[in-house]
């Protein structure tokens, strides 16, 4: 599969500071920020710094330290958030994942029961 990376989403907006966001948690491969349409009572996105469309392809393309940064950043965003109680994280992809922005985003939510993982 090839990945055309979309430079004008609204993910490389915000990287760029041309968008604000409320950051929770920086480092050097990753930003993690509140949802600005929460869909639980801790909604909070991580999403890498490097210009990939999903997971599959920062998988594939991401540097070892990109992927570990990444990896880090989501678990300093537990840790500042606090989801003692569980979590869920969420990577929708293309299409069919109903994936709305084309840059890889991990939904970190927490705070109430969450029910089952997919409507039946």
């Amino acid at each position: 599969m090839s990945f055309a990376y979309d430079d004008q989403n609204v993910f490389a907006k915000i990287l760029r500071g041309e968008i604000p966001n409320k950051t929770v948690y920086e480092n050097e491969h990753a930003l993690a920020f509140e949802d600005i349409a929460p869909q639980a009572p801790i909604h909070v996105l991580v999403i890498p710094k490097g210009p990939y469309m999903s997971l599959d392809h920062f998988a594939m393309e991401a540097s070892a330290d990109e992927q570990v940064g990444f990896m880090k950043a989501i678990a300093e965003v537990c840790k500042i958030v606090g989801v003692e109680d569980g979590f869920r994280a969420i990577a929708n992809t293309r299409d069919h994942g109903h994936q709305e922005v084309p840059h890889l985003h991990v939904h970190i939510c927490a705070g109430k029961p969450l029910g089952p993982m997919l409507v039946r």
